[in-house]
């Protein structure tokens, strides 16, 4: 009897224990004081980058100081600044505002979480007296929103996402569709030069930018494989090479032969390495894609579009709205194909009139002859055989910005998977 005593007690002991380290922990904090200098150009990051380091839970968030008399702007990161990836393309562009603005002072802030942490550092740097404050990724847009009714004064423009209250709190995002599109088509000629039907796409949340992104390759696709079909896999992380990786080896081994990605990491070109005759399409930074499995990378070249919005906000003339840029910006790149660049060797024996009408297509876009809504131009089938886009008609700006269920007035809105893919819709 003592025994079975000692036991229950034992069991109940242990309970208490698990439960009281299964308790919620309390949010890292914020502390405002200096962190590291502002950007300076620096040697490209290692092909593959590191995986990161947990950061540890009691750990503090440096935040940056001002320079007096300067314009001061910050970017808040969602990963590091050498990620390899999305936030390495936006250092690129504070190290470019830096050295084409005169009396501009730039920093970042590394490895902000999106969601309520990120509302923490937005109020910080606004504390610091930023004169430009940008947020990097598409889950901080609700608390840089809350701040900017706060701080009045300050400028917030808010990278992807959907809000913006016209006033001090801007949305921005770049046509990385017409891209996308493009690569769609080296994709597609690649798999008709193999004997090839199947690719793949590593999508990471069910939002409109991520259906859009995904649609614009599919057609793309279909411009030079009318047989070819994509395959999805959902990865619910913007930033995880392991995750990335697991997902780049599921989709070529289910037979993709092709596979891109809307994530940071080189996943799909390392992935294509370690196989026989396939191919990755890598994103979001310039030298991302230079394993020869790379076919090509869709990339964002932010230096031109920060200088133009922090000069505009420094004059007064910013318009706080929704920024949309196209390729004739500048603002967007496709690997290999830009001046100066050489191809990628698996578009050298691609057939020339596929090339061609990829670098025919390019010059349109870098023209302003051919937008993202002539990439949303019908007839668009989806995969159910509905006609999502009549013939003779584009899809608006709202009608890529969002699902039916946001409630924003969309006619054909993004919330559809093209003919060719082999996929079921996600949640709303």
């Amino acid at each position: 009897m003592k025994k079975r005593a000692l036991w229950i007690f034992s069991i109940l002991l242990i309970a208490a224990m698990i439960l009281s380290a299964c308790g919620p922990a309390g949010e890292a904090p914020v502390e405002e004081a200096p962190a590291a200098e502002a950007p300076a150009a620096e040697e490209p990051a290692a092909e593959e980058p590191a995986a990161e380091e947990p950061v540890a839970e009691e750990a503090t968030m440096e935040i940056p100081d001002i320079e007096d008399g300067m314009f001061n702007v910050a970017v808040a990161m969602l990963s590091v600044h050498d990620d390899g990836g999305w936030s390495q393309a936006q250092y690129d562009g504070l190290t470019y505002l830096e050295e084409n603005m005169e009396n501009v002072h730039t920093a970042y802030v590394e490895n902000v979480a999106e969601g309520a942490d990120s509302e923490q550092v937005f109020r910080a740097l606004s504390r610091k007296g930023f004169d430009l404050i940008i947020g990097g990724s598409f889950g901080y847009m609700d608390s840089m929103e809350v701040v900017a009714e706060e701080f009045p004064d300050i400028a917030y423009v808010h990278i992807s996402g959907y809000k913006a209250n016209e006033v001090n709190f801007g949305n921005l995002m770049g046509a990385m569709e017409d891209m996308k599109y493009l690569a769609g088509m080296l994709a597609g000629s690649r798999c008709v030069a193999d004997g090839a039907t199947k690719t793949g796409y590593m999508a990471t949340f069910p939002i409109p930018e991520e259906t859009r992104l995904g649609n614009a390759f599919a057609l793309g696709l279909q411009q030079t494989c009318p047989e070819c079909t994509m395959d999805v896999r959902w990865i619910n992380t913007w930033h995880d090479p392991i995750i990335e990786r697991e997902a780049a080896d599921s989709l070529f081994d289910a037979g993709a032969h092709v596979v891109f990605t809307g994530a940071d990491t080189p996943a799909p070109a390392l992935a294509a390495a370690d196989r026989e005759g396939v191919y990755g399409i890598t994103y979001d930074w310039s030298g991302s894609c230079t394993d020869p499995a790379c076919l090509t990378a869709p990339y964002w070249n932010w230096g031109p579009v920060f200088l133009q919005i922090a000069e505009e906000v420094q004059a007064g003339t910013y318009v706080f709205g929704w920024h949309y840029f196209d390729a004739d910006t500048g603002g967007l790149g496709l690997s290999g194909f830009m001046d100066g660049q050489e191809p990628q060797p698996g578009i050298a024996d691609l057939p020339e009139e596929d090339v061609q009408m990829v670098r025919d297509t390019l010059a349109l876009m870098l023209a302003g002859e051919f937008d993202r809504f002539d990439v949303f131009s019908g007839p668009i089938v989806d995969n159910a055989g509905n006609t999502i886009v009549p013939e003779g008609e584009k899809m608006e700006q709202l009608d890529m910005d969002q699902f039916p269920s946001y409630g924003g007035g969309c006619t054909y809105c993004m919330y559809w998977w093209n003919q060719n893919i082999t996929a079921e819709l996600p949640e709303e």
